[in-house]
């Protein structure tokens, strides 16, 4: 009742921002917000540029969106807060502020040129050169002046004005006004790429549709798909997105849901199909009747999941983040302990000299590559997922994926279709084969569990359910009934044994329903399932990956789970569990695994709940139209394939290596040029180098996650 109560109070309010391209600031802003009273919690999302802000009372969101706010165009002015992330595509076209410094720095560059080119008297040598640094650098300089006055020091624009004005404090005019200017370019070709791997997500998850044909009596009109509500009608004409999920009331056509899906399967929609949204319409006119509004849809459940995902972050990405705060003042001070300490040591030297080599730690001491590129690349991984049909809900679930020990499986509807059917009809007593049936298709009438239906699929008709009376449900045993004014069980082993009624132990392939009148054995029905096409091969592949334990839980007969079990390469099979005895199996497979290792389990997200929630990570199979299975699991597989845990395994490997591809590369040619400026070899060329062309490789390293 608490846990209701909060949820009631609480608020959540997202801010969408244009133009956010400093990691570090993104970083201070998100530091700030959250020390805001009444936030509970605050995540900005630098490569969305979401601010998400959690409110401890929603009444307070307002206030603290205003702060937040303020907060915001304080740390970084040249932001703008927009109303949602749609607004963004309107911004696309630069402004008449962005031309003007394209022709400043364009003249910048050029004075610089002629400074270089023209044999001109020192003095005026020295005005082109200042002019040159004026129109480049007076930006930087004049951003890093009012971070000063806020309090920030340690931000790149003071690095680099710092840097700069150095330079020309030694009379090194050349390499002050080149920093610069090369500071810029990389700064414009960073922003340039950061854009570019922003509109690449963006674009794998352009599933969004942008209207509804809404029909009106005998018209239709075009609108927003939030204005559509339950029960109206919509026409989907050929080559459109399907805006909301509906069923088929008139019309013929096969739909694309490989943006949902990940796969390029075609699939029937006909008069009584449910469809979702997202998929794509190919040929024929549909009409549908709404089952849901857009903001209950599939297609956004999906958007708002994956846009999320970045408020779970990553252990490494909150490492680089806490890193980053301790590593740009640590180089500061070493620089300034560089430019003091050995002039007054070591005879003969000069201080302009040892300057100059601190200038060099000034210039590389920004992070800007790891702050900006391990979000992109766990963001691109999620991306990459969604766009093969696998739902990621956060980094830090994308990063346990990368040390799994030992995945657990649900059996029915996971490794098995869960499509039932009677193969078996055996009577033990005078009852008849047909009356066995009809019994057990009469007791099962009130359950829509896979096995009941199946059952009463057999039994080919509708049951009266008048002639049934003091139903029960005994959970995980089975039915007791009154039927015709005969006492029945039907259910498994554990009925039969718990009202001490004589059974036979039937060994095979599949379950065993034992069907009991006035307290005498009558007979039983056995129900097969099969096996999904590629389970076998899923399980191969898992331990081809390291996987080094493959567990079945089952609520069915011992000998038909061990059996399943043996033939897709099962290592341990559990059988004939209540659902409180699968958590408990959980659990002591837990204690089991290595301390580093990763605990997943993977169910079709029907009854699953309490076994998704205590795993490590959850996985719910068969997402698509399961609201049951986007919301309980941390991994959602939109098919019915277990192949697809493979394909999310391999796509966190992938995310992992390029993330620590950039971290390495990063702090590897940061730290060798930091030791050659030390010693006087690097200049202040190859620390620009250092700083913005490093970032800018590591940027488009990240951008390799999710082709």
């Amino acid at each position: 009742m608490e846990a209701l109560n909060e949820k009631l109070l609480t608020g959540r309010k997202s801010i969408y921002f244009s133009g956010l391209f400093c990691a570090d600031c993104a970083a201070k802003i998100e530091n700030e917000v959250n020390r805001i009273d009444g936030v509970k919690s605050a995540t900005l999302d630098f490569v969305s540029q979401k601010l998400t802000i959690d409110a401890m009372d929603k009444n307070d969101l307002p206030v603290i969106i205003q702060q937040a706010a303020e907060i915001a165009v304080r740390i970084e002015p040249d932001i703008e807060i927009i109303d949602n992330d749609k607004s963004k595509d309107k911004n696309d076209g630069k402004s008449k502020k962005e031309w003007l410094e394209i022709i400043t720095f364009g003249l910048g560059a050029l004075f610089f040129a002629l400074a270089l080119l023209l044999k001109l008297p020192f003095w005026g040598e020295v005005g082109l050169y200042l002019i040159s640094y004026i129109l480049v650098g007076s930006e930087v300089i004049v951003r890093a002046f009012k971070n000063i006055l806020r309090g920030q020091v340690f931000d790149e624009n003071f690095l680099m004005s710092i840097a700069t004005i150095g330079a020309f404090a030694i009379g090194e005019y050349p390499e002050g006004v080149a920093v610069m200017l090369f500071y810029q370019i990389g700064e414009f070709f960073q922003d340039a790429a950061v854009n570019r791997s922003r509109k690449s997500i963006s674009a794998l998850m352009d599933i969004r549709p942008d209207f509804a044909n809404l029909m009106i009596g005998n018209d239709t009109r075009r609108v927003s798909p939030d204005e559509v509500k339950i029960g109206d009608k919509i026409v989907i004409k050929p080559g459109e997105k399907i805006p909301l999920d509906g069923i088929v009331v008139e019309g013929r056509s096969t739909l694309d849901t490989s943006a949902l899906t990940g796969e390029s399967l075609l699939r029937d929609a006909e008069p009584g199909s449910q469809v979702l949204s997202g998929s794509i319409n190919k040929n024929g006119v549909l009409t549908l009747e709404v089952t849901k509004t857009f903001g209950e849809s599939t297609v956004s459940k999906i958007l708002d999941l994956v846009q999320n995902a970045s408020s779970k972050k990553a252990i490494t990405e909150n490492f680089i983040t806490k890193f980053a705060r301790y590593y740009t003042p640590f180089v500061v001070f070493a620089a300034a302990a560089l430019a003091a300490i050995p002039p007054l040591l070591i005879q003969g030297s000069s201080f302009s000299e040892w300057i100059n080599r601190a200038l060099v730690f000034l210039v590389v001491s920004c992070p800007c590559a790891l702050v900006v590129s391990i979000p992109l690349s766990f963001f691109g991984g999620i991306g990459g997922a969604s766009k093969n049909g696998i739902l990621v809900k956060g980094g830090n679930f994308l990063e346990a994926l990368n040390n799994i020990d030992t995945v657990v499986f649900d059996k029915t509807g996971t490794l098995t279709k869960g499509v039932f059917k009677v193969t078996n009809i055996t009577s033990k007593s005078s009852i008849s084969d047909q009356e066995i049936l009809e019994y057990s298709a009469l007791a099962e009438s009130y359950s829509n569990h896979p096995i009941a239906l199946s059952i009463q699929k057999a039994y080919g008709r509708e049951g009266d359910k008048t002639k049934v009376s003091q139903y029960e449900e005994v959970p995980g045993h089975g039915i007791k009934a009154n039927i015709n004014g005969r006492r029945i069980l039907l259910g498994n082993t554990k009925l039969m044994k718990k009202n001490n009624i004589p059974y036979d132990d039937i060994n095979t392939y599949g379950t065993v329903i034992h069907l009991a009148v006035d307290g005498e054995y009558a007979g039983y029905i056995v129900i097969s399932d099969e096996i999904k096409p590629d389970s076998q091969r899923a399980m191969k592949e898992l331990k081809s990956l390291g996987v080094k334990s493959l567990v079945m839980l089952t609520g069915d007969n011992k000998s038909a789970g061990e059996k399943i079990g043996s033939e897709i390469g099962m290592d341990s099979v559990y059988a004939e569990l209540l659902p409180h005895e699968k958590v408990e199996k959980l659990e002591m497979l837990d204690g089991k695994k290595s301390t580093k290792g990763c605990l997943v389990f993977v169910g079709d997200g029907i009854n699953d709940a309490p076994v998704l929630a205590r795993a490590d990570v959850g996985v719910a199979m068969g997402g698509l139209g399961s609201d049951a299975a986007i919301e309980a699991a941390d991994v959602v597989l939109m098919t019915d394939e277990p192949s697809k845990l493979v394909s999310a395994i391999k796509i966190a490997r992938r995310t992992r290596n390029i993330v620590w591809q950039n971290i390495i590369f990063a702090m590897a040619v940061k730290g060798i040029i930091l030791l050659l400026g030390a010693g006087g070899i690097a200049t202040m060329w190859e620390a620009v180098f250092g700083d913005v062309g490093v970032a800018l490789i590591a940027i488009i390293n990240a951008m390799r996650v999710y082709k």
